[in-house]
Formats: structure tokens, sequence, C-alpha cells
């Protein structure tokens, strides 16, 4: 008799779908791999939410079986996640040196210890269970980036990470292209490549070109202090001012944790070189002329609490913006955050800043393949099967249909979403069951509940909220003082708030106090009262919140 072959499981818990919170597990029998755990940033819709993460409920279910995690490079929207994966489950960690680095700095200010660490190299290969997996250098905008090949019983299968083929990286190390042809002649069976710039034909800008014109822009503001806002994990482009400032004889000030920590963690891993002498502390700048010194600074996204948009506020102490100032915003906006830059933009413009940004210069290039080198990869790859990933619905299907292009057959595709399980064998590639999967929210702590943290911060933001505040004696069941109302973000006239408070005083006498306990009973006909009150006169359902004081 045949021997059954067993199915290899590519189960999806984020990064499908959406952009960012890149995470996807693989198994086969009793053996797990992941491949990243990543975040994402709220979007305007989820009011007081500081990060959203993958739901792993699936995998903290099956710790038992999970081998290894594997980090494809140290962008937040993979290892972002990481913190709140590993309270739950210890498990090791797989990754370059920088990007081991940048994970264990948001681990140590999490709390979280005791994880093994494995520093790997471009070329290295690592054995998890039923997995080999081998690391291919790729370009990306941070240092260590690396695609995976992953051997498994039913074929290879190759997962992009985020890359791009920069035939002038700042490094030195172009993307691994004969690598990926030695691959793709042995046999691909699947390819999970990433989909951010699809839509964009051509090749992608090299990272050098950002040089040359940040190098036209010290020369043009020779006489003016340079502020410049990037990414802080973006080690190339800090860099490349970082050179830039050395040449035009200016001091190097850092601004914002995250870009301090960046600048600190790849500097002693050697990934950055920082003249001595060239740094000064923020707090010294005012000893320096305007011409002499450039502040690098965290803030490209008009984040709230970064350091640009505070000095755009003039919320920043050290930093006073005035009509002496150019500030460079180098990166791109982020889908979403695009209002809260131009806010930033415009302040600064208010200020007397001259403000340049990515749309009308130069300033920034992407770390992700547009159109041509995408079909580069799957030309040297010639995968069997295809499953696009990393990026939304739009981008994953027109991956497809560049893969058709390509070669790759209709019956050979899958669009995937979070939650779905594909089982792949050598002939043969499938939906299979769908798992628990989503989002988890983080607002200073995880969140189980996603829909009633959002609904009921929206509910708040629309409606608003009513108090209502009632004295009695907890002997008698009398009022001590009549009921007041406090009222936020809801305006009711006078003589509706006379009539909750009649409401109050009826509903309250038809109650034995001395019976009710807690007075949960009570609140709960408190609030139903009011609320049909308020709806039937303003139309609006605030959220009502009773609160009885006994004396």
């Amino acid at each position: 008799m045949k021997k059954k072959t067993k199915n290899l499981k590519i189960r999806f818990l984020g990064g499908v779908g959406e952009i960012g919170k890149n995470m996807t597990a693989f198994e086969y029998g009793n053996d797990i791999i992941i491949v990243d755990v990543g975040l994402t940033f709220p979007s305007i819709d989820m009011p007081g939410i500081d990060l959203v993460i993958p739901d792993c409920s699936y995998i903290i279910q099956n710790s038992d079986r999970v081998r290894g995690i594997l980090l494809t490079h140290g962008h937040e929207d993979h290892i972002g996640g990481l913190p709140y994966l590993l309270k739950d489950i210890k498990v090791p960690v797989y990754g370059t040196k920088l990007t081991l680095a940048l994970a264990e700095n948001k681990l140590i200010e999490q709390g979280v210890k005791g994880v093994k660490y494995n520093t790997v190299k471009p070329g290295s290969k690592v054995n998890l269970g039923a997995f080999s997996i081998e690391f291919i250098n790729v370009n990306h905008s941070i240092a260590g980036a690396c695609a995976l090949a992953i051997t498994t019983p039913v074929g290879v299968i190759v997962h992009s990470g985020d890359f791009k083929i920069d035939l002038t990286p700042i490094n030195g190390e172009i993307v691994d292209i004969t690598r990926f042809s030695e691959i793709g002649k042995k046999g691909v069976l699947l390819l999970m490549c990433e989909s951010t710039n699809v839509e964009r034909s051509g090749y992608s800008m090299s990272e050098q070109v950002v040089g040359e014109t940040l190098d036209k822009l010290f020369s043009a503001n020779s006489k003016r202090r340079l502020i410049i806002a990037t990414f802080a994990s973006n080690v190339y482009r800090v860099q490349q001012i970082v050179n830039l400032a050395q040449k035009h004889k200016r001091k190097v000030a850092f601004l914002g944790r995250s870009m301090i920590n960046v600048v600190e963690t790849a500097s002693k891993l050697g990934e950055m070189r920082v003249p001595e002498g060239l740094i000064v502390d923020i707090d010294k700048i005012k000893n320096y002329q305007d011409k002499d010194i450039v502040i690098i600074s965290t803030g490209s996204q008009g984040e709230p609490m970064s350091a640009l948009t505070r000095m755009a506020s003039d919320d920043f102490n050290q930093v006073k913006i005035g009509n002496n100032d150019t500030i460079i915003i180098s990166a791109s906006p982020i889908p979403g955050n695009e209002k809260s830059i131009y806010n930033v933009i415009n302040n600064l413009y208010r200020k007397g800043a001259d403000v340049v940004y990515d749309d009308l210069n130069s300033i920034h290039v992407s770390g992700h393949a547009c159109q041509e080198e995408l079909k580069i990869l799957h030309s040297l790859l010639k995968p069997k099967f295809f499953i696009p990933i990393h990026g939304e619905y739009r981008h994953l299907k027109k991956h497809c249909m560049l893969a058709k292009d390509m070669g790759v057959k209709d019956s050979n595709m899958l669009i995937c979403d979070i939650g779905d399980t594909i089982e792949l064998l050598p002939k043969s590639m499938k939906r299979g069951e769908q798992f628990k999967a989503g989002s988890k929210l983080v607002d200073g702590f995880t969140i189980d509940d996603t829909e009633t943290l959002v609904r009921d911060r929206i509910h708040l933001s629309e409606d608003g909220i009513i108090v209502a505040i009632c004295c009695i004696s907890a002997e008698s069941g009398e009022f001590i003082q009549e009921p007041f109302f406090i009222q936020r973000g809801v305006v009711l006239l006078e003589e509706q708030i006379l009539e909750c408070k009649n409401i109050v005083y009826r509903t309250i006498h038809d109650f034995d106090i001395k019976e009710l306990g807690d007075n949960a009973e009570l609140k709960r006909k408190l609030r139903k009262n009011l609320k049909n009150y308020i709806y039937k006169t303003t139309k609006n359902t605030p959220i009502i919140m009773p609160v009885i004081t006994e004396i």
C-alpha cells in the first residue's frame, strides 16, 4: 500500500489583505515555524489605540509544536508584535544581527526575558523539525534583510520578505540573484512574494539617488539650519545624512527615542559608522550657528508624540522652529497618515520654515520591488504555485495578474485572507480549514475584544457620555441632594435636564434601596429609562453611567 503523503499547511495570521502586521505559520505534522511577527498602526477609525498586533491564539494553543520564529528583517511591521507573543510562549528566534538587536530592544522595553536569540548570516541554514530554512540576502531600506528558502517534505517554498533589487546599494551588497537562480533551477514548489509596489511600473530607484538629492539640499541651504525627518529604522538613509553632515562640516544631533536607540544599536554592530566628534547632544545645539548643525529626527509620519510634530506645535523646548530652518521630510506617507503629515507641514510653514517633502522632490525611495523587479524574481524562481503576500486585496490581485504574465496558471494561484489555511502537496494547492485569527489592539496593554473596544470608543466620540450622580440615604432611601449630571460630548437643554431628574426620582422611588445590594439592577433601570428619554428627544444615544452614592 502506498504511504499517504502529509499536507503542508500554511496559516495566515497577518500581512494579507492589509499593509503591515506580517505573520505566517508553516505547519507539517507536529512541527510549526513562524515567519515574522509584525504590527501595524491604528487607522483613524480606531480612536485611542496605540498599536494593532496579530491575534496569536492559534499559536499559543499549539505552542508546544512551535520550533522557532524566523525574522526576515527589523522593521516594525515584521518584528513589532514579538514582545506580545513571547510573553506567552518561549521559542527560539532567528534573524540577522541588526534584526535581532532591534527585536531584543523591543523585548527588553516590554520586560520579556529568557528568549534565545540565534544570529544568522545570509547563506546560513537552520534546521527546525521538518523544515530546513536558508537565509538569502536581499536589498531593502534596512540592513540585514533576507528572503527565505524553506525546504519542506513536499517541496521548496520561497518567502521573499520585503525586498528590492538595488544594483548600487549603500552597503555594497546586492541582492543574491545568483542564489535565487540556483534555487529556481532545482525547482520551487511555491513562491510567496511581497506585493507592496506591484502597482508601480519599472524599477524602484536606488537609495543613492536620495543621497544625491540630499547633497544638493545641503549645498542649497548652506546658511540655514537643516532638520531631516526619516524612519529611524532606515539605517542607510541615516548613514547618508551623517556622511553628508561630515562632508558639509556640520555637527549632527539626533532627536526621538527610537532614532537614538537604532543609531546606537546599529553603530555597536558596525552597520552604521559615525565619525568620532560628529554627534552633539540636542541640549548643546544652541552653542552652534544654524549653518553648522543638522538635526536628524523622527516624525516623518506625523505621529502625535514624535519630535517633529512637537516642534511644529511649539511643544519642544530644545528646538524652536524659525525663519532660518529648512525641514526635509525624507519618507513617503504610509496610507492613512496623509492628513497628520500635512498638518505638521502646514504648522512648520506657519512658523516660517521652508519644508521639502516627497510630493515635490526625490528625497525618498521605496524599499519595495516594483513590477520589473517582481518579474525578475518570478523568472529566476519559476514557481509551480504562487501566493501573493504583503498587500491589500488590490495589490494581491494585481500581483496574480503579473504572475500569470510570467507563466503561472490561474489554477495554481490563490489570494488569501487572514485566518485562511492553505494545504500544499507536490501536485496540488487548495484551501483548508479556517482558524481563529485577526487583530488585537494595544492600548498600554493587550485588549482581547477588538470589536467591543473600538465600538465603545467610536460611540463615545459620536454621541458622548452622561454621568448621572445620585446621593441617597442608606437608611431611608431618600435623596440627600438632588441628582446632577455631567455631560461630555452631548448637550441637554434645561427642560431636558429637569425631566432627566424627574426620571431619576421616579425610578429610584420604585426600588427598596435596602434590598438592592450593589445597586446593579437599579443602575440598569436608570440607564434604560434615561436612554429612552434622551433618544426620544435628541435622537442621540450617549453612553449613560449612573453613579449611586449611599450615605
